[in-house]
C-alpha cells in the first residue's frame, strides 16, 4: 500500500473523502498469466452530486508509484482501466469509464480527460450506488474487455458491457494494482475485493501453482503461516480461559458480522424515518383543517363587506376579493402537495438515511427572520385591502361580529406564519429526500 491508503478487517480505503488525497495497493509479486481475468468489487461514495477524481485498475510491467493518474505514477507500461468521477473538459461525460494502453513513453492527458488517447470508453455513473460496483476485466488472445454491474441489484452476475479492445499487446508480466485519488471535491474511494484467474487455451493445461512459485518464496510462507496459526492458537486458548462460560459455543454466534451489522443500521434508519414522517403528516393534516376554516371565514367576510356598502367609494372591487380568494387557496394546494409528497416519501423508504441534518436545521433557522418580515408585509396589504371598505371614520374600528374578526387579528397573523413555516420545511424536508437519493445507502 502507498499514499493515504487505510486497511480494514473487510475493505481497504484507497483514499478518503478529504481534498488532495493519493493512494494505491499493488500485488507483491508479478503475474506470469498470458491470459488473466479480474474481478474488482469497490465503492465509490460522496456527499456531492458531483465527485472527484476517481479510481484506476493497473497492470503494468513494473510497480506503480504514487502519481498525479488517479494516485499513480504516469508513463506507465501496460494498461490502465480509469474510472473518472468529474468532468475536465466540460463535455459532460463524466462519470465514465475509460482504457488507455501506455508504453512508457505516453503522459496522461488529464485536461480532456483521457478522450485523446483512449483506446475504448463508456459512460456510467458507479457513485454513491445502493449495492457495491463489480468489474470484470478480461485479457484473452490480445483482446481486453471491460464488463460492469453497475451496483443497482444484489445480483453480482448482473454485468453489461463497457467496452472493447483488439489486437492489444501487454506485458507478458507485470503487477497487478487499484488506486485513486481526490482533487478540490472529494469522495471515499473502498476496495472490497480484488480477485485474479488465469485463463487458458481450450485443450492446453495450464502449470501447476508449485511450479510458478519459487521453493525459497515457499518456504518463506510456510513459516510465516505456521508463526500466524500458533499465535492464532495462542490466543484461543487465553480468550478461553479468561472466558470459561462461552466454551463450546460456536464463535460466529459471538460477534455481529458485517452485513448483520449493516442491515440493523438500515433497519434503525429506516424506523426513525418512518416515526418522523407520520409525525409530520399528522401536523400537516392538523395544519390545513385550521387553514381551510380560516380561507373560508377570510372569503364570506369579504363577501359580507362589499355587499353591505355597494356604493361607497371605498369599496373593495371584485378583482381584489378574487385576488385574495386565489391567494388562498394556492395555499391549500400546496400544502395538500406537500402533505402528498411526503406520503410518498413514507411508501418509498427503502434505505437507511440520516435524519435532518444539521445543515438543514441550521437553514431553516437562518431563513424564520427573512419570513418573519415578508409575513409582516402580507399582513399591512391585508389590513390595508380590508379597511378600504370602511369609511374614514370607522376605518379604527371592526365591526362587532362575534364568530370572526373584521380586522386581520394577531391569530390570522399567526396563522399565516404557521402555514409559511410549514411550506418552508416541506420544503427542506424534500429538497433533502432529493439530495439524500444520491448520497450512499449503507
Amino acid at each position: 500500500m502507498r499514499g493515504d491508503a487505510i486497511p480494514s478487517a473487510d475493505q481497504i480505503r484507497i483514499t478518503t473523502s478529504l481534498k488532495s488525497q493519493r493512494g494505491s495497493v499493488w500485488t507483491k509479486n508479478k503475474s506470469i498469466f498470458e491470459y488473466w481475468e479480474v474481478e474488482v468489487t469497490f465503492r465509490v461514495t460522496g456527499r456531492g452530486r458531483i465527485g472527484a477524481d476517481g479510481l484506476a485498475i493497473w497492470f503494468t510491467e513494473e510497480q506503480g508509484l504514487e502519481g498525479p493518474v488517479f494516485g499513480a505514477a504516469d508513463e506507465w507500461n501496460g494498461v490502465g482501466i480509469f474510472f473518472d468521477s468529474f468532468d475536465n473538459d466540460g463535455k459532460k461525460n463524466n462519470p465514465g469509464v475509460i482504457v488507455v494502453g501506455n508504453n512508457g513513453k505516453l503522459q496522461y492527458d488529464h485536461q480532456n480527460d483521457g478522450s485523446t488517447q483512449a483506446l475504448a470508453s463508456c459512460q456510467r455513473d458507479f457513485r454513491n450506488k445502493p449495492y457495491p460496483v463489480r468489474v470484470k476485466i478480461t485479457y484473452y488472445q490480445k483482446t481486453l474487455t471491460v464488463l460492469i454491474n453497475n451496483g443497482f441489484t444484489p445480483d453480482k452476475e448482473d454485468y453489461e458491457f463497457c467496452a472493447k479492445v483488439e489486437e492489444m499487446v501487454l506485458p507478458s508480466q507485470g503487477y497487478f494494482g487499484i488506486s485513486a485519488a481526490t482533487g478540490g471535491l472529494a469522495d471515499d474511494h473502498d476496495v472490497l475485493s480484488f480477485l485474479t484467474f488465469q485463463l487458458t487455451e481450450p485443450g492446453k493445461e495450464a502449470p501447476t501453482p508449485d511450479a510458478e512459485i519459487p521453493q525459497k518464496d515457499k518456504e518463506k510462507y510456510q513459516e510465516e503461516f505456521e508463526q500466524f496459526q500458533q499465535e492464532l492458537d495462542k490466543k484461543k486458548e487465553e480468550f478461553q480461559k479468561e472466558h470459561p462460560d462461552v466454551q463450546g459455543q460456536p464463535a460466529d454466534d459471538l460477534f455481529e458480522t458485517v452485513s448483520d451489522r449493516e442491515l440493523r443500521q438500515i433497519f434503525e434508519g429506516q424506523n426513525r424515518i418512518h416515526l418522523e414522517i407520520k409525525q409530520l403528516n399528522r401536523q400537516l393534516d392538523m395544519i390545513l383543517d385550521e387553514q381551510r376554516r380560516y380561507v373560508s371565514a377570510l372569503t364570506e367576510e369579504i363577501a359580507k363587506r362589499g355587499a353591505a356598502l355597494p356604493g361607497h367609494p371605498g369599496q373593495v372591487s371584485q378583482q381584489d376579493m378574487e385576488t385574495v380568494v386565489r391567494t388562498q387557496e394556492e395555499v391549500v394546494r400546496q400544502v395538500n402537495e406537500i402533505r402528498s409528497s411526503v406520503a410518498d416519501t413514507l411508501r418509498l423508504v427503502s434505505g437507511a438515511q440520516h435524519p435532518g441534518s444539521a445543515a438543514a436545521v441550521y437553514e431553516t433557522a437562518q431563513h424564520f427572520s427573512d419570513l418573519k418580515e415578508h409575513l409582516h408585509g402580507v399582513k399591512r396589504d391585508i389590513e390595508h385591502l380590508v379597511q378600504r371598505n370602511v369609511p374614514s371614520s370607522e376605518k379604527s374600528k371592526c365591526p362587532d361580529l362575534p364568530p370572526f374578526p373584521s380586522c386581520l387579528s394577531t391569530v390570522h397573523f399567526f396563522i399565516f406564519v404557521a402555514v409559511q413555516t410549514v411550506l418552508f420545511i416541506g420544503y427542506i424536508m424534500y429538497r433533502s429526500q432529493q439530495e439524500a437519493a444520491a448520497k450512499k445507502f449503507f
